[in-house]
């Protein structure tokens, strides 16, 4: 769930579980790939067939059955990370060292690929006197049955809308 709505693509989770969890798929790909074949791009051909999918279930199950708009429900842009993950094992030729300094660029380049896609969310608003981002209104408009109310994030001050030094730090948090 915290990649399928525009508004749980927040400045702390999102960032820190999101690339931990999708590394591990294109990991066993690239690892067979790598030793069956010697093709360095497992990791690529993985997350693009599974974006692929994501795609097919936003489309099916998001626009044409739900009516939500193609702007809540996007997916993450990984396919940066993968090719860089690609190219460390292509130039290291060594999985010990695709796994330290790639798998730490794949979670730390996450947040600032994703960042022009989410740049239009995170704008301030003021809405009955409070402050919070175009994400916290569409969470508030666009309520969906299956999540309860303690569970959205809705912060009324400046620390969330604007972001601060959270960021960096679950990018690194990630990488680690």
């Amino acid at each position: 769930d915290w990649d399928f709505w525009v508004d749980w693509k927040d400045r702390r989770y999102w960032i820190t579980i999101f690339p931990v969890v999708t590394i591990t798929f294109p990991a066993a790909v690239h690892y067979i790939l790598w030793e069956g074949f010697r093709l360095p791009f497992g990791a690529t051909v993985c997350i693009l067939a599974l974006l692929l999918g994501e795609w097919v279930s936003r489309i099916h199950a998001f626009n044409t059955w739900a009516n939500f708009p193609f702007s809540l429900v996007w997916p993450a842009t990984i396919i940066p990370s993968a090719i860089i993950l690609d190219s460390v094992l292509l130039l290291t030729r060594n999985f010990v060292l695709t796994g330290a300094v790639g798998a730490f660029l794949y979670g730390l380049v996450f947040y600032p690929t994703n960042w022009p896609l989410l740049a239009q969310y995170m704008v301030p608003i003021e809405n009955n006197g409070v402050l919070m981002s175009v994400a916290d209104l569409i969470g508030y408009e666009y309520v969906r049955t299956a999540t309860p109310e303690y569970l959205r994030f809705i912060e009324a001050g400046t620390l969330r809308t604007f972001g601060l030094d959270v960021a960096p730090v679950s990018a690194f948090f990630s990488a680690f």
